[in-house]
């Protein structure tokens, strides 16, 4: 589309909106990846890219320290944790997806037009924790990563995590389909180096496929239920919603109702076979922890250097401990480039502001910084583990405050037309909706007891 055809659009407001659409967030990369005309798997393969950039969030360094935790303390049996977390992501991912291409706007852009300007201030400020929070997961695993593999002490890690700013920027300019290369290639280095740790760790197939098997202890069980909130509270990622909703914009469809409709189908498909790499990558990571820390009666692993330092002389094979840092470190990494295209798309569709990438990305950044650098120099390694933690905790308070307009403005026939959710999923996203709300204040109540 010319920029003069999309001023026009911008011009006129649709029917269920207030205004009319703004400048579509990340406009630089706005259409610029073609849908070639062709087969099933043309298509495929041309709306391939944006679910793995989404998928990058579920497999995160906050995502390792609850696997961990759940594995090394009661084996398989939260593998059906994983895979409902998993579920209810692909779900919420169909709807941000469906959103942007549907509607032109990103659930930012989205927010700013329905809610008062006190509302989105609030809905902006508390993204912006969020995405904070997720940056200083990012931060510290980074950190560990470099001290596990090159001894560099977590507070030097910490600050070397500052340059790769200069890494996304470079990408950016470089065109998006460079971007989800990248992140394609980060996401089969740490699925090989899985791959490699469930080889050596010989698990019990039969303990795996009951461990997806939905247990009553997991809600009887106190300690297994708040591991489990865990897990669920590091999977479904709230800045993913907005990142989905606006990069499946990248891609060239058809501004028509068939268009759309491809558009959306072959969204979903990409998304969902990421968010299954995913959940193989999050099961194997408590896979590994169940089948070498749980059957030689090292239940109390919860944190990722413990885990490193006992990998090789448990399972007696050289190279286990670093093949599992260096998963880490690709971890970390990966989550940085998605995590600055998630501020620059919050910022600009609740403010309509645009700031420097640069600059947005070292705001972030410093935010995250700070808190890791004085927690790893006055309180070591247990600090920083604590802080990965808490960043989780403050990552499952924010899903709500997006998950809610996500689905209210997916079911609404003004806005969607003829792509509005129908009443079954109607029913349905509105009782994930809940569910994750009543589940997360349980665990930000638990994480305030201390237990």
């Amino acid at each position: 589309m010319s920029a003069d055809g999309l001023a026009l659009n911008r011009a006129v407001a649709e029917p269920g909106w207030r205004s009319p659409r703004l400048t579509p967030s990340l406009a630089e990369v706005y259409r610029t990846v073609p849908v070639a005309a062709g087969g099933w798997w043309r298509k495929l393969l041309a709306f391939s890219g944006p679910g793995y950039l989404v998928a990058v969030g579920y497999m995160d360094p906050g995502n390792w320290a609850t696997d961990l935790a759940g594995g090394s303390r009661f084996g398989y049996e939260l593998l059906s944790v994983v895979l409902i977390a998993n579920l209810v992501a692909i779900l919420l991912q169909g709807l941000s997806a469906k959103l942007g291409i549907v509607t032109g706007r990103d659930l930012a852009q989205a927010c700013r037009d329905h809610y008062s300007r006190p509302v989105n201030l609030m809905l902006w400020v508390v993204c912006e924790l969020a995405i904070a929070a997720c940056d200083l997961a990012e931060v510290i695993g980074s950190a560990i990563g470099l001290n596990l593999l090159f001894g560099i002490p977590l507070p030097w890690g910490i600050g070397i995590t500052a340059l790769d700013v200069l890494l996304v920027l470079y990408l950016q300019h470089r065109g998006f389909r460079l971007i989800e290369a990248v992140v394609l290639v980060l996401i089969t280095t740490i699925a090989c180096c899985f791959l490699f740790e469930i080889v050596i760790s010989r698990p019990s197939w039969a303990g795996i496929a009951a461990g997806f098997v939905p247990r009553r202890t997991v809600l009887t069980d106190r300690t297994e239920l708040y591991i489990a909130m865990g897990i669920l509270g590091a999977t479904v990622m709230p800045h993913n919603l907005y990142l989905h909703s606006s990069i499946v914009q990248t891609r060239a469809y058809e501004e028509t109702t068939p268009g759309r409709r491809m558009a959306v189908r072959f969204a979903f498909l990409d998304s969902t076979i990421a968010l299954t790499l995913a959940l193989a990558i999050n099961a194997a990571i408590l896979v590994v922890a169940a089948a070498t820390f749980h059957v030689s009666g090292h239940a109390e692993v919860a944190e990722i250097q413990q885990a490193y330092r006992l990998l090789t002389p448990l399972l007696g094979v050289g190279g286990a401990s670093t093949v599992f840092a260096l998963a880490l470190l690709a971890s970390g990494q990966n989550s940085t480039l998605t995590g600055t295209l998630a501020g620059q798309i919050v910022m600009e569709g609740f403010l309509n502001i645009r700031i420097r990438p640069w600059l947005r990305r070292l705001i972030t950044r410093g935010i995250a910084i700070v808190p890791a650098a004085l927690t790893a120099i006055f309180f070591g390694e247990s600090g920083t583990a604590r802080l990965l933690i808490l960043s989780q905790v403050i990552l499952s308070v924010q899903l709500s405050f997006a998950v809610f307009p996500l689905v209210r403005f997916t079911s609404e026939r003004a806005k969607m037309g003829a792509f509005v959710n129908s009443r079954w999923l109607v029913a349905l996203a509105y009782g994930v909706a809940v569910g994750i709300a009543v589940l997360n204040v349980w665990l930000l109540v638990e994480t305030v007891r201390g237990t």
